[in-house]
C-alpha cells in the first residue's frame, strides 16, 4: 500500500512542507501517478523517523543524505544501519556533548567576544588581537587548540 504525501505527513508527524523538502534533498523518494500526485511506499515512514531521530541528536541532513545514500536500491534503514551509523556518530556526538557542556558552563562570563572573562579581557586580548586570527568567537572557535581558557595562538598580556 502506498502513501499519499498527506498521508504520510499525518503518520510521520512530519508537515509536508518538510516532506518535500526532504524529497528535493534526495532523503526520501516517492513515484508520480499519472495526475503528477505523489505517492509514497509505506517504507519511507521508518526512512522518515530514522531522518528526524538523527537530525533530533544533531546530525546535519548532508550526512544524514550521505548515510542514506549508501543503503543499496535506496531501501529503508535497518536495525543493523541504525546501529553502525548511530556507533559511526558517537565521536562527533562525545566532541559536540563536551562543547555544549563548556559553553553552559562558561556562557555567563562570555559576551560574545570569544575572550570568554569579562575580568581579564583586557589582558587576555588586548586591543583585540584576536581578531588578527579571523573573524567569530575565536577562543571557541579554536577550542581545541586553547589551554586553560586562552588559545595557544593568541598574544598572552
Amino acid at each position: 500500500m502506498e502513501l499519499t504525501v498527506g498521508q504520510l505527513a499525518e503518520r510521520s508527524g512530519v508537515a509536508v512542507s518538510a516532506l518535500r523538502f526532504y524529497e528535493a534533498e534526495g532523503l526520501i523518494h516517492s513515484r508520480r501517478t499519472s495526475g503528477n500526485q505523489r505517492r509514497y511506499a509505506r517504507e519511507t515512514l521508518r526512512r522518515v523517523a530514522f531522518i528526524r531521530v538523527s537530525q533530533r541528536v544533531g546530525i546535519p541532513l548532508s550526512v544524514i543524505r550521505d548515510a542514506l545514500a549508501k543503503l543499496p536500491d535506496r531501501r529503508t534503514p535497518t536495525t543493523e544501519d541504525w546501529e553502525r551509523l548511530s556507533k559511526a556518530w558517537r565521536a562527533e556526538l562525545d566532541e559536540r556533548i563536551v562543547t555544549l557542556q563548556r559553553l553552559r558552563d562558561e556562557l555567563t562570563e562570555c559576551i560574545g567576544c570569544g575572550c570568554l572573562s569579562l575580568d581579564h579581557c583586557r589582558l587576555a586580548n588586548p586591543y583585540d588581537v584576536l581578531a588578527k586570527e579571523g573573524s567569530g568567537p575565536r577562543r571557541w572557535l579554536c577550542a581545541k587548540a586553547c589551554d586553560g581558557g586562552t588559545c595557544a595562538s593568541s598574544v598572552e598580556g
